[in-house]
């Protein structure tokens, strides 16, 4: 156990180690306790013009029980967090952010909420306390939650959400995740979640996993880790998030730090977040990234071993025109310089289910 956010994660648990469980999670299901996770309810007639003007996303045009990656920005165009948004009802939103977001998120949100009601706006963020959240992920996970709900969910389709029962428990239960593969986040009562997951884990195909794992797996997958991969001096377009923006939104703007993101969408930006293969020992954190003539090109923002590739892979920042594919470079380890090269991510194909 470690702390995490305020809270204490467990890194692995004892019947699987973390390579056990990250190949567990990529062959069958593992279930993940993400209750740190943020959720919060945004109601009101005028919810959808004030959550669009503190991120990217079109909500809109999200047809209900949709869900949409989105980041909220600050000011310069940086991002505060990321999160995922739902579509829940005409008259409400369901959103997800992070953990270790959470107090300045809901700081930022709240100072802004006061301004847009003392405008006349009709809305109001709720934070749903008395609820945990687990996220069921794998090749089994669907076969895994039909056999609990006695119903085919091959309807059922990454990116959407719906209500459900599950052995009489009821949840909202989001086709996503954090891991490439398919599976679904659950949003149930505090009361109800240890059963939950005990019926969930009754299923010889399921298995507990922990922090070690989920950063694996999200790394292999291509995906970013706030604080590491992406931070309030990172712009979406730096990031490689510019397909979070909406296309309204690239026209009308509207959101905090437009003005400067909205440009780099044409105009291109001085660093580009990448993927790399890396020789010789795995590049942490921190390690710089050099052209192959030695010039300093930027930094590696996490690192790993990829059980499935077996092979070293990285993410990082490096400057724009050596972000390519194929580009050849260098990553200093311990004072040794190592070759890598800039490869298209995700490392290991998404599994999403489309129908």
């Amino acid at each position: 156990m470690v702390p995490f956010a305020g809270w204490e994660m467990p890194v692995q648990y004892s019947n699987l180690g973390v390579l056990a469980s990250h190949n567990w999670t990529r062959e069958k299901a593992s279930l993940f306790d993400v209750s740190h996770m943020l959720q919060t309810k945004w109601i009101g007639k005028d919810h959808t013009r004030f959550i669009e003007s503190l991120t990217v996303a079109d909500i809109q045009s999200l047809p209900l029980g949709q869900s949409t990656l989105s980041v909220f920005t600050n000011t310069s165009g940086g991002i505060i967090d990321d999160t995922v948004i739902n579509k829940q009802s005409d008259s409400n939103l369901y959103v997800v952010s992070n953990a270790g977001c959470a107090e300045k998120d809901l700081k930022h949100i709240r100072e802004q909420l006061k301004g847009f009601q003392d405008k006349g706006g009709d809305v109001d963020v709720q934070v749903l306390e008395a609820f945990s959240l687990v996220a069921l992920q794998g090749p089994s996970a669907a076969k895994v939650v039909e056999s609990l709900v006695g119903k085919d969910l091959s309807d059922f389709k990454f990116m959407t959400s719906r209500h459900l029962d599950i052995k009489g428990i009821p949840v909202y239960i989001s086709r996503c995740g954090y891991t490439g593969e398919d599976g679904f986040e659950i949003s149930v009562p505090d009361s109800e979640v240890v059963r939950l997951s005990e019926l969930l884990l009754e299923n010889p195909d399921v298995e507990l996993a922990g922090l070690g794992a989920r950063d694996s797996l999200r790394l292999e997958a291509g995906l970013c880790l706030y604080g590491h991969d992406m931070d309030e001096a990172t712009s979406p377009v730096e990031a490689g998030l510019t397909w979070t923006i909406g296309q309204r939104r690239r026209t009308e703007g509207g959101f905090l730090g437009a003005e400067r993101i909205l440009p780099q969408i044409k105009g291109g930006v001085p660093k580009r977040r990448v993927g790399l293969i890396v020789e010789g020992a795995p590049a942490r954190e921190g390690a710089k990234i050099l052209s192959v003539d030695g010039e300093e090109l930027g930094t590696i923002t996490s690192g790993c071993p990829s059980p499935v590739l077996k092979k070293n892979v990285a993410m990082g920042y490096v400057k724009s025109g050596f972000h390519k594919q194929g580009t050849d470079v260098q990553v200093q380890v311990r004072n040794r310089l190592q070759k890598a090269k800039i490869t298209k991510m995700p490392f290991v194909p998404h599994q999403y289910y489309r129908g």
